[in-house]
């Protein structure tokens, strides 16, 4: 680990007393949830699913079972939470005014839960992370067999989108982010890896218009970038003339990296990416460095946690473990 790395913001949680002595077991733990929260797991699940069918999959458990459980917290709410339809399923306003709260009483009795159980335990569970498309298919999602079959207990639901959502509200145990973190301060972040940021084409597009020369020969060609950049159309250089700031009006935009890469490779134009995206490309020559001594600012991969006193053993086992493939590796000019 490096001295930049964002450390474990972890609280050690003591061992757990029985009062009528002996250890306390998962099972016990079971008990003592509040009759408060009786329902909340399976009224989350059909909201997230859109159905009761859905969550009963989700949940493990029988759909009548989910149905009565749901039917269950609105009579105790005295409120209905789904608009039922023959055609679909709604949330009504009052189970939106709920969604947030029991989503985050359900992952602190969880938390609670887990803590004591996974004293002196393996990592085991659901864990359910968010993480960029493209960095999801090429780095994560290659990873995800490894690590299941080193923890038989363990089971993962990840979501691939390329926008940033929000922990709480889609019960994510930890999500993958890069660029600056926004909302530092709800949120508990490990530094991952670092990329640069670079520019580059095919060995074709280059044959046939040219290797530009300074930032401003940009404006002279096909370019691409993705819609999701905060700087948008402007691309900030530092290099021999110092910084120097273009304004550009891209031939291709999208909002998915390799969206973009597979345009690239076929010669239609100048991409602005990560070198985590086009690594192998960068590698086999099929593409190829553009104004390699004009530098754009780097971003960072950070795994981030929602805001809370215990990160669960399978969030930081998961982390660990995908930091340490992606030690073996560089994306930056400087290693």
């Amino acid at each position: 680990m490096t001295p930049d790395d964002l450390r474990w913001n972890v609280i050690p949680v003591a061992p757990a007393e029985n009062p009528v002595g002996g250890k306390t077991t998962v099972a016990s733990l079971e008990t003592m949830r509040s009759e408060k929260l009786e329902g909340f797991d399976a009224f989350i699940a059909v909201a997230d699913t859109g159905g009761f069918a859905a969550a009963a999959r989700r949940l493990g458990m029988t759909t009548s079972a989910v149905s009565k459980q749901v039917g269950k917290l609105e009579a105790r709410l005295d409120a209905r939470l789904f608009r039922r339809t023959t055609r679909r399923l709604s949330v009504t306003e009052a189970g939106h005014a709920l969604l947030a709260h029991a989503r985050r009483a359900v992952a602190e009795a969880q938390a609670g839960r887990e803590a004591v159980a996974e004293l002196g335990s393996e990592p085991r569970g659901l864990l359910r992370l968010t993480t960029p498309l493209s960095f999801g298919i090429l780095h994560v999602a290659p990873a995800i067999a490894q690590f299941l079959a080193r923890h038989p207990g363990m089971r993962i639901e990840m979501m691939m989108d390329d926008r940033v959502q929000d922990l709480v509200a889609g019960g994510y145990d930890l999500a993958i982010r890069s660029g600056a973190l926004k909302g530092a301060g709800s949120v508990v972040a490990r530094r991952l890896v670092a990329s640069d940021v670079v520019l580059c084409a095919s060995p074709d597009y280059i044959s046939r218009r040219g290797q530009p020369r300074t930032p401003e020969d940009l404006l002279e060609h096909d370019t691409m970038l993705h819609t999701y950049y905060p700087e948008g159309n402007e691309w900030v250089f530092e290099g021999p003339r110092g910084r120097v700031s273009v304004t550009l009006a891209p031939r291709y935009a999208t909002n998915n990296a390799l969206a973009l890469r597979a345009v690239a490779l076929d010669g239609g134009g100048i991409l602005r990416t990560t070198r985590i995206i086009v690594d192998e490309e960068f590698a086999a020559r099929r593409l190829v460095p553009v104004l390699p001594e004009w530098r754009l600012p780097p971003i960072e991969l950070h795994a981030v946690f929602p805001d809370r006193a215990y990160i669960p053993l399978k969030a930081r086992a998961f982390v660990e473990f995908l930091k340490t493939r992606l030690a073996g590796k560089s994306f930056t000019a400087r290693g």
